[in-house]
């Protein structure tokens, strides 16, 4: 790969996001943006092997994206009273010679943008995905467990009806923002799952989500301080934070939660989240993220008390099940009474689950694993574990669950039960965010 190559993809994996809010927030369309910007990279792929790598590739970009824009604009017209105002605005940035140093972060502004009234609510988190921190339709598709081609198909035609109907996004006014601070809360969630799954530093882009996240959480949590779900989302995300040291051993083995050393948990992140649940109590409005969050708080406290509280982790995923009965958080709840109550009681709960909600859902078949070895139903845990290897697509995880899966053909060939906690497969399930 040459020089000019590397410099493009690296200013795609570090850049994109932020260039495409800037040029959306600017221009008031986020479609047009996302065309302009793509033109911008396949110029500079055509441009730089031979002029070069330019000092500041994200002005040069930038530039080339604005001047599309512009030409666009023109030649559609369209936008014939903001096109001077807004071209003129984009120059006088370009020409100041520092824009690539000093562009505003207009990420978090954007995605109130995306969580437009005209725009599908089931396609609002995805667009923002997409379009805000840039993660691609199979990485999206995973998060919503559906098939890449569907979720592709769903963005293409979302895009196209919007661009259709002639949908202008601009920010909202100040009063109107906690209407679309739920919509908000579920992007940055699902960005901060899909970095939270990449540990093992295959993909750095997806690695990287997981700090994006969390800088765009703590943001949210000063520009709406009064929102107790933005603390807690950031309560979230601290306490896992907290805990990416010890998720895997220096040789990239994964470690479940119960194992994790805990001399490797960040104490620091730990006291904040803890403090950003406290901050978020009193507004008496307790929601999907506050008790997501004070779920990982009673894991933490196993650095503090030597245990886990699982009667209180059960409880909590009763609350949470009432708030938001999704599918993770039907599972979460089985696991935990799974170990406060007996494997027994776990697995009533987790058969309750719809079969079309746990089909490709991988930590409900790990976790129907553990169970059923637990009872002793050998035949049904293998076919759990071939079920759960099979949708695994991290290689550590998916050696973890074969380590597992012989471990219990080993205790059945010579007869010992498996006593409970011994396998970790709902840790398994429960170290996620």
């Amino acid at each position: 790969m040459t020089e000019a190559q590397s410099a493009v993809e690296r200013a795609a994996r570090e850049s994109y996001g932020r260039l495409l809010a800037y040029l959306a927030v600017q221009w008031r369309d986020v479609a047009a943006a996302e065309d302009a910007l793509a033109d911008a990279f396949v110029a500079a792929l055509a441009a730089w092997p031979r002029t070069g790598v330019p000092a500041k590739p994200d002005a040069w970009l930038l530039t080339a994206a604005r001047r599309r824009l512009i030409d666009g604009a023109r030649r559609a017209r369209v936008q014939a009273q903001a096109l001077p105002e807004l071209a003129g605005r984009l120059q006088r940035e370009a020409d100041a010679g520092e824009l690539a140093a000093e562009l505003p972060d207009e990420r978090l502004r954007l995605l109130f943008v995306c969580a437009h009234p005209a725009v599908d609510p089931a396609m609002r988190t995805p667009l923002m995905l997409q379009t805000v921190l840039g993660l691609d339709a199979a990485r999206i598709a995973s998060a919503f467990v559906v098939k890449p081609a569907t979720m592709a198909q769903r963005l293409t035609r979302t895009k196209a009806k919007l661009r259709e109907a002639g949908v202008r996004f601009e920010l909202p006014e100040r009063e109107q923002l906690p209407q679309r601070l739920d919509v908000v809360l579920e992007a940055v969630y699902a960005a901060y799952g899909s970095g939270w799954d990449e540990a093992s530093g295959a993909d750095s882009r997806r690695k990287e989500l997981a700090g994006e996240a969390l800088y765009l959480g703590r943001l949210l949590q000063r520009f709406m301080p009064g929102e107790p779900e933005a603390l807690g989302l950031l309560a979230l995300m601290l306490h896992c934070e907290a805990r990416r040291p010890a998720r895997r051993t220096d040789s990239g083995a994964y470690v479940p939660l119960s194992e994790q050393p805990i001399g490797l948990w960040s104490a620091a992140l730990i006291g904040e989240a803890e403090l950003c649940l406290a901050r978020a109590a009193p507004a008496g409005r307790t929601g999907r993220f506050q008790l997501l969050a004070a779920i990982q708080s009673v894991h933490n406290d196993r650095a503090r008390t030597g245990c886990t509280d699982w009667e209180a982790i059960a409880l909590l995923y009763e609350g949470l099940v009432r708030t938001a009965p999704t599918v993770a958080a039907l599972v979460g709840r089985a696991a935990a009474v799974g170990e406060a109550r007996g494997a027994a009681a776990g697995l009533a709960l987790l058969e309750a689950v719809s079969a079309a909600a746990a089909d490709g859902y991988q930590p409900y078949w790990a976790l129907a694993a553990h169970l059923l070895t637990r009872l002793a139903r050998r035949e049904a845990a293998a076919a759990a574990y071939s079920r759960a290897i099979g949708l695994c697509v991290d290689p550590a995880v998916r050696n973890f669950l074969l380590r597992q899966a012989r471990q219990a053909e080993r205790a059945e060939q010579l007869g010992q039960p498996e006593q409970p906690g011994q396998s970790g497969q709902a840790e398994r399930m429960k170290d996620e965010p």
